[in-house]
C-alpha cells in the first residue's frame, strides 16, 4: 500500500510541474504543499512544517521545478530534501552537499551513510538526487563555476563560524551560482550585538553579521522574511538552541516550557549573485 501512496505522489507531482510550466504563479505553491504533506514523508517531519513553513520559505526564495538546486548540509535526515527532490525530480536537479563520507568524525561518517541509505530507499523519489561531499576546507566545491541556479542552507552558518570555515563556505556558495542565482539562507537569528564567536557556540549568529558575511562574498541583499520568526525564543538557553524543540537537549527538565516556546527564531534572507 505504502507503495502505491509514493507512486500516486510522483504521479501527482508530475501533472503538477507539466502545470507549473502553464501558470507558474498559481501552481508552484499547490505543488510544493503535496510534497510537503506526501505520504513519503514521517509524521514528525510532516509535524515540523509548522515551524519551518517549507512552502512559504521556499516560494520566497523563488524556486522553481526547473531549476538546478545545492542544498547545503541535509544532515543524515534529509528533511528538506524530502520536498526538494520529488519537487525538482522530473525537470529539474538536486545537488546535495552533505558531509564527508569519509571523514575522521564519526558523526559525519554515520550520518552521511544515513543519508545515501534515505536516498536509495526511494529510488521513485530520490534517484536523480547527485550526493557530493562538501567538508571545507579540503572538500569545498558545490558545482562548476557558475552552474547552479540556488543555493539552499537551512541553521547552517554558525557551524562553519565554529570551524572557521564561514568565508570559504560563502565564497563556494557565490562560485557555485549563476549570475543572477539565489542563495536561501535561514539560520537561527541570534541578538544584535552579540559577540560572534561565543554566540555561535550556542547555535545562533546575528543577522547583521549573515549579512556582512554573504555580503563580503559578493552577494547582493534583495529581500528578509518573518516567515520563521518566533518571538517566545529569549535565546538565553543552558544548552543553546538546542535546549529547545526539535532537540531538547535538557530532556524532561523543563520540557513543558520549551514546547510551548516552540523551536528557534530564524531569520529567512534572500541573496543574489550579481
Amino acid at each position: 500500500m505504502k507503495r502505491l501512496h509514493v507512486a500516486g505522489l510522483v504521479l501527482t507531482l508530475g501533472l503538477l510541474q507539466s502545470a507549473v510550466a502553464a501558470d507558474p504563479a498559481a501552481d508552484i505553491t499547490t505543488a510544493l504543499q503535496k510534497v510537503t504533506t506526501g505520504e513519503h514523508r514521517s509524521t514528525e517531519n510532516i509535524a515540523r512544517n509548522h515551524y519551518r513553513h517549507p512552502v512559504e520559505t521556499l516560494s520566497f526564495f523563488g524556486i522553481r521545478p526547473d531549476m538546478t538546486v545545492v542544498e547545503i548540509s541535509p544532515g543524515g535526515g534529509g528533511w528538506y530534501t524530502e520536498v526538494l527532490a520529488p519537487f525538482l525530480r522530473a525537470q529539474g536537479r538536486l545537488i546535495a552537499a552533505n558531509y564527508d563520507s569519509s571523514s575522521e568524525t564519526e558523526y559525519y561518517r554515520v550520518n552521511a551513510a544515513k543519508y545515501l541509505d534515505k536516498l536509495k530507499s526511494r529510488p521513485n523519489l530520490y534517484d536523480q538526487v547527485s550526493a557530493i561531499d562538501f567538508a571545507p576546507p579540503k572538500k569545498s566545491e558545490l558545482a562548476p563555476e557558475g552552474s547552479v541556479d540556488m543555493v539552499l542552507t537551512f541553521r547552517n552558518v554558525h557551524n562553519w563560524i565554529n570551524t572557521g570555515n564561514e568565508q570559504q563556505v560563502f565564497a563556494a556558495m557565490f562560485k557555485a551560482l549563476k549570475p543572477g542565482g539565489t542563495l536561501g539562507l535561514v539560520e537561527h537569528r541570534g541578538k544584535p550585538g552579540m559577540n560572534v564567536k561565543e554566540a555561535a557556540k550556542t547555535g545562533y549568529v546575528a543577522e547583521a553579521e549573515v549579512i556582512r558575511l554573504a555580503q563580503q562574498a559578493g552577494f547582493k541583499l534583495v529581500d528578509k522574511s518573518e516567515i520563521n520568526a518566533n518571538p517566545k525564543d529569549t535565546k538565553d538557553y543552558p544548552k543553546g538552541v538546542w535546549t529547545l524543540p526539535p532537540t531538547l537537549e535538557e530532556g524532561d527538565k523543563d520540557r513543558e516550557k520549551y514546547l510551548a516556546i516552540g523551536e528557534s527564531d530564524r531569520m529567512t534572507i534572500k541573496f543574489v549573485k550579481p
